[in-house]
């Protein structure tokens, strides 16, 4: 079956259909990952990457871990998912200067040598492109990293772009010479996967003939987990437990993602591996109702399925989901409830997808979440395998896993291919309403030595 996809391709001039494809990927992660490989055997392996909190960025770390004692408010565990080169940046590699650097959010920083990385891994060479029409799109949050801007300080002069969230794309453009549309996108959870979403139609639309698109989460201080303690929505054990009956709540973490998007005529006149084709991204909004940060599983089945409807395939197809996953007690199961009933339905298909989140390995990366679940998704497909979901032997009882045939990715399994084609689906929800949903379709690669 071969599969139009209105929304994120054309026609070549034989009528054939040229995707928006995926050609070149960079990664860091927690645990030390900084390369393709290693976060490919943390996954496979089923590896948990949470650790202690940081004890170089000068966090109050006595007050956050004592936060119980204060009435209303709920414990912090020693655990999170971090950078371990978060503070590590070469910046004359990058024609920055020290004091320039020093002001720079960490998430700029990152964010560069991560897509450096991932142009070398599509092979481009990065120092080749100064003046191509590039188009950059990167998810990225406020960090409140340094001091403030509005006090005399070392770093006065530097904080206009060192803290502007819009350098996190800017610093990529500017550094490469890259004049295509550049861009930051903050929808939260939903960055990642609304990122692409941009980029693709940013290709499509002719504002320039490929892009970088991609997403990173720095936290310059723990304000996410003083939020979440007093909501008393941080896992009790400092682990998420995604779509499992003993998830207690969430865990934050940090990591970057980035991924080479263009036409699939351009990757293969190009000689670039064709990683994964998008053939559909769709993104949609709760609105009105409940609070603002409380899901909908209404909302979330209306978007999976506008994005099935998109990507012109079959549901019963797609083999592999990577959720959302926060393990929140509210959360995952109106995820799964959206799930089943679009993926899920037995009248579809016996098949029965697995689903998984790569949260439950490295925490939750907030705005760099959806990223390092599509290139988890993405190394699945290179390797012909489905990567574990960690906690999943231990399924949420408020879903009826009778009445559906979607299954948690408990272990690595063999992801066989349909015509040569492996197809998975990836979501992200982001906290202030706003739902992004892909699918992706990874032809079954025959060298060696991909990532």
């Amino acid at each position: 079956m071969t599969p139009a996809a209105p929304d994120s391709s054309t026609e070549t001039a034989s009528g054939e259909v040229d995707h928006i494809v995926i050609a070149g990927m960079g990664v860091e992660a927690p645990g030390g990952i900084d390369n393709l490989p290693a976060y490919w055997s943390a996954l496979a392996d089923g590896r948990d990457l949470i650790g202690r909190f940081p004890r170089d960025r000068e966090w109050p770390l006595d007050e956050l871990l004592a936060l119980d004692q204060v009435e209303g408010w709920g414990a912090v565990r020693d655990a999170g998912g971090f950078l371990d080169g978060a503070t590590e940046f070469d910046p004359a590699f990058f024609g920055i200067t020290p004091r320039e650097a020093i002001a720079m959010d960490p998430q700029q920083r990152v964010i560069l040598r991560v897509a450096w990385r991932a142009l070398e891994h599509a092979g481009i060479n990065p120092a080749t492109l100064d003046g191509d029409e590039v188009g950059v799109f990167m998810g990225a949050s406020i960090s409140e990293y340094g001091p403030r801007a509005a006090e005399v300080n070392d770093l006065s002069g530097y904080r206009v772009v060192g803290t502007a969230l819009g350098a996190v794309a800017g610093r990529i453009s500017h550094c490469l010479g890259l004049t295509g549309p550049s861009v930051t996108v903050d929808t939260a959870c939903a960055s990642s996967l609304t990122a692409l979403h941009q980029a693709a139609a940013a290709i499509r639309g002719d504002e320039c003939e490929w892009a970088l698109a991609g997403a990173v989460c720095v936290m310059g201080s723990p304000a996410a987990f003083y939020e979440f303690a007093k909501n008393n929505a941080l896992a009790t054990d400092g682990r998420i437990r995604a779509y499992s009956e003993s998830a207690t709540g969430t865990v934050w973490g940090e990591g970057a993602g980035v991924v080479v998007v263009e036409r699939e005529s351009r990757a293969r006149s190009l000689g670039h591996r064709v990683y994964g084709r998008v053939l559909a991204t769709r993104i949609n909004h709760n609105g009105k109702g409940a609070p603002i940060v409380v899901p909908s599983a209404s909302a979330q089945e209306r978007l999976v399925r506008n994005t099935i409807a998109a990507a012109g395939i079959s549901a019963e197809l797609v083999d592999v989901i990577e959720g959302h996953g926060t393990g929140t007690p509210v959360g995952d199961p109106l995820e799964l409830d959206a799930l089943c009933k679009t993926y899920g339905d037995p009248e579809l298909s016996t098949r029965g997808p697995r689903l998984g989140s790569v949260k439950t390995n490295v925490g939750h990366a907030q705005a760099a979440a959806g990223m390092l679940g599509l290139i988890k998704l993405l190394l699945c497909g290179v390797n012909g395998q489905i990567a574990p979901s960690l906690y999943a032997d231990d399924p949420t009882t408020a879903t009826d896993w009778d009445a559906t045939t979607l299954r948690l990715a408990a272990k690595l399994e063999p992801w066989e291919a349909c015509d040569g084609v492996r197809y998975g689906a990836v979501s992200s929800f982001g906290v202030a309403g706003t739902n992004a949903h892909g699918i992706i379709a990874m032809p079954v690669l025959e060298e060696s030595n991909l990532v």
